[in-house]
């Protein structure tokens, strides 16, 4: 049976940070290749360069690293939409948040393939994380979206589905690096390529929803 408990991590001296840090991109790696199923503690420790029982001493099971795993790209991708808190004009929020879901997509494409795995999985390991912490903050954003409406600062919409459109787009970045890549001639985008199609989708997503 999977355990889905949060499992509390012990005190940590700077040291056992530098390790834990080795440990949670060895992690990333392992899980973003093989999957949960496939992937295996005695792995992720040898790709870490730390023996087996050091990493059960951080987490016992390997259900408690993979959910410190996704706990952690959900908080950095909750963190990207801080803007909607920061900024009251619709533009400005809207557009940081774009910028920063997909700068995360490019920094971090291993997290959201561990995520998008998972969740083509039916979520069985953080499907609380879905129906709470994850429930709760498109709520929060759906109320701001909702006053942007009612003071005619952006056309009537569903917010979350807006959102839902939003995650597929940026993502899809990270998701699909390969075939872009592919499709680039064999390259990942450049930098100047990158700020081109993260102008080009702030400026298609706020066309579409900016007053007429």
């Amino acid at each position: 049976m999977t355990d889905t408990a949060p499992h509390p991590r012990p005190a940590r001296s700077a040291g056992r940070e530098l390790k834990e840090k080795g440990l949670f991109e060895a992690a990333r790696a392992v899980f973003a290749e093989e999957g949960f199923k496939g992937a295996t503690t005695a792995e992720i420790a040898r790709r870490a360069g730390v023996p087996k029982a050091n990493l059960h001493y951080y987490f016992p099971t390997k259900e408690a690293l993979y959910r410190a795993v996704t706990e952690e790209i959900l908080t950095d991708w909750l963190a990207a939409a801080s803007s909607f808190d920061e900024k009251d004009d619709p533009k400005e929020a809207i557009t940081a948040y774009i910028g920063a879901k997909m700068d995360l997509a490019r920094a971090d494409p291993l997290g959201s393939r561990i995520w998008a795995s998972e969740i083509l999985r039916g979520a069985p390991v953080i499907k609380d994380f879905l129906e709470t912490t994850l429930a709760e903050w498109i709520a929060s954003r759906e109320a701001i979206m909702r006053r942007w409406i009612e003071a005619g600062k952006i056309r009537p919409l569903e917010p979350r589905y807006f959102f839902y459109m939003i995650w597929a787009t940026t993502q899809h970045y990270a998701d699909f690096e390969d075939q872009i890549r592919a499709l680039n001639g064999g390259v990942p985008l450049s930098d100047e390529q990158f700020q081109k199609a993260k102008a080009q989708v702030v400026d298609t997503i706020l066309h579409g929803i900016t007053p007429l």
